[in-house]
C-alpha cells in the first residue's frame, strides 16, 4: 500500500515556504550561539530555559499547532464535505454483522460469505477539512424527543439500517411499526424518546408499481405526476428531520397521468402514447415536491439527497451486470453513467433553486450530495453475495448480483459522518 505523506504533513504550499524560510534562519541562530558561546553574550536565564533544541521545538510546535488547527477544523466557507477521497482506516467499522440486529439478509455480505474484507477499512476524507466520525452517543443525546424519517426507495431503507446499526452501539432500537408490505417501518429508542423511520415512496408521487421479487417490472408503472404520495406528505409536518430522495425508479417503463388522464409514457412501445421520457417526469415530480416543501412553513431540517450511482459493469440489474472490484477509485478514475448524470443534473438545478427560496422564507433545506463519495466505492456492494453462500454448491452458478445497494457494514456508513457534521456544525 502506498504511504500518503500528505496525511503526516498536510501543509499547503505557502506553509511549506514558511517552513523553508524559518529553518535556515533557525540554523544560523544555532551556529551563532555555538560561535559566541564562550563570550557570555547569551543571558544565563535564556541559556538555561531555552536551549537550541527547545528553541527549535518551540518554533516548530507553534507553527505546527497553528497549521493543525486550521486543518482539523472545518474551513469557514471553504470546506466541501462532498469532495475528497477515501483513505485507509485500520480501525474498521464500529459494528459488525453479528452485533447489529437490523441488517437485512441481502445486505449482510459477511454472513452471506463474501470472502474479502478490505472494503471495511476505508474512511471518507473531505479535501479541505477533517470529518469527525459519527458519534452515536452524541447523536442520540442531540436527538432526544425528536423524530427522523428517510423518505424514498430501497437505498433509503439501506441507509436507515446503517444508522440503526451505528446507533445500536449505544442502544438497540425497538421496532414499533411496519406497513402491510414491510416497506415503511419505524423504530424507537426509549432512553432518548427518539424515533426514526423509513417511508417507502420511490417516486414521491402517487404510483401503482408492478414488479417481481427481483425488482424486474412486470408491467408499466402507473405514475400520477400531479399527485404527491400521501405516505410522506401526511407525515411531513410531524417530522423534525428528514432525508428525501428519488430518481432511480423513473427509469422503469411507466405511463404518466395528469388529472387522472394519460399524458404520455416512458418506454412503452406497444402503447399508442407520446414518449415523454425520464427527464420530463422526474423534473415535474421533483419540482412539485419542492414546491410543497417551500410552502410548508416547516420548522425542522430537510435534506434532499442527490441520486447515488450503481456500479454494474458488463450489464445492468436484469442483464447480468457484475461488480467485482475490490478497492476504491481515486478521483477522476471513473465517471458517472449517463443516466445518473441526467438525474443528478435535474436534482442540482431544482434543489439549488429551492435552497435559495428556502433561505428567504426561513426554511432549513439542504442539498445532501453524496454522489461523488459513493461513486468512488465500487467495492462496497453485495454483488453476488446478495444471497447466502451463492457458490456453495456450484462455483459457476449464475446468480442475481446487486451493485446498487450497499453491504452493512460498508461505505454507506460514511454517509452518517457527513450528515452528523451537517446537522451539528453547519
Amino acid at each position: 500500500m502506498k504511504f500518503n505523506w500528505k496525511l503526516l504533513f498536510p501543509f499547503k504550499n505557502n506553509q511549506l515556504l514558511m517552513l523553508k524560510l524559518l529553518l535556515p534562519i533557525l540554523l544560523m541562530g544555532i551556529a551563532f550561539r555555538f560561535l559566541f558561546a564562550g563570550f557570555g553574550d547569551i543571558p544565563a536565564n535564556l541559556d538555561t530555559s531555552l536551549t537550541e533544541k527547545n528553541i527549535f521545538s518551540a518554533i516548530l510546535d507553534t507553527h505546527f499547532e497553528a497549521w493543525m488547527n486550521k486543518i482539523q477544523k472545518p474551513l469557514e466557507g471553504k470546506c466541501n464535505l462532498f469532495v475528497g477521497e477515501w483513505i485507509p482506516n485500520p480501525s474498521g467499522p464500529v459494528y459488525n454483522n453479528e452485533s447489529c440486529p437490523h441488517i437485512e439478509a441481502h445486505q449482510n455480505c459477511m454472513k452471506n460469505g463474501r470472502p474479502d474484507t478490505e472494503y471495511l477499512y476505508w474512511s471518507w476524507q473531505p479535501r479541505d477539512c477533517q470529518l469527525p466520525k459519527f458519534d452515536p452517543q452524541r447523536f442520540l443525546e442531540t436527538m432526544r424527543d425528536k423524530t427522523w424519517a428517510l423518505i424514498g426507495d430501497s437505498i433509503s431503507r439501506n441507509h436507515v439500517q446503517s444508522m440503526l446499526c451505528m446507533l445500536s452501539t449505544v442502544e438497540v432500537a425497538i421496532y414499533i411499526y411496519h406497513d402491510e408490505e414491510f416497506k415503511s417501518k419505524k423504530w424507537w429508542f426509549p432512553s432518548y424518546n427518539f424515533t426514526i423511520s423509513v417511508v417507502w415512496s420511490p417516486f414521491l408521487a402517487e404510483a401503482a408499481i408492478f414488479e417481481d421479487y427481483n425488482g424486474v417490472s412486470t408491467s408499466e408503472v402507473e405514475l400520477h405526476l400531479d399527485v404527491l404520495d400521501k405516505k410522506w406528505t401526511d407525515e411531513f409536518h410531524r417530522l423534525d428531520y428528514m432525508i428525501i430522495s428519488s430518481g432511480k425508479w423513473f427509469v422503469k417503463p411507466a405511463i404518466y397521468y395528469e388529472k387522472n388522464k394519460v399524458l404520455g409514457c416512458h418506454s412503452c412501445p406497444r402503447k399508442n402514447y407520446t414518449e415523454l421520457g425520464i427527464e420530463f417526469a422526474y423534473r415535474r415530480v421533483l419540482r412539485s415536491a419542492l414546491n410543497f416543501i417551500l410552502t410548508s412553513k416547516h420548522k425542522g431540517m430537510i435534506f434532499m439527497r442527490a441520486s447515488t450511482p450503481d456500479h454494474f459493469e458488463n450489464g445492468e440489474w436484469s442483464t447480468g451486470g457484475t461488480c467485482d472490484r475490490r478497492a476504491p477509485f481515486k478521483e477522476g478514475e471513473i465517471e458517472l453513467k449517463d443516466l445518473t448524470k441526467i438525474l443528478r443534473n435535474i436534482e442540482l438545478e431544482e434543489i439549488k433553486k429551492a435552497e435559495a427560496k428556502a433561505s428567504r422564507v426561513g426554511l432549513n433545506l439542504k442539498l445532501l450530495d453524496l454522489t461523488e463519495l459513493s461513486l468512488l466505492r465500487p467495492d462496497g456492494h453485495p454483488g453476488s453475495y446478495r444471497e447466502f453462500q451463492p457458490f456453495a454448491h456450484d462455483k459457476n452458478a449464475k446468480v442475481q448480483t446487486d451493485c446498487l445497494h450497499w453491504c452493512l457494514p460498508g461505505p454507506i456508513d460514511a454517509w452518517n459522518d457527513v450528515i452528523m457534521e451537517m446537522v451539528l456544525n453547519e
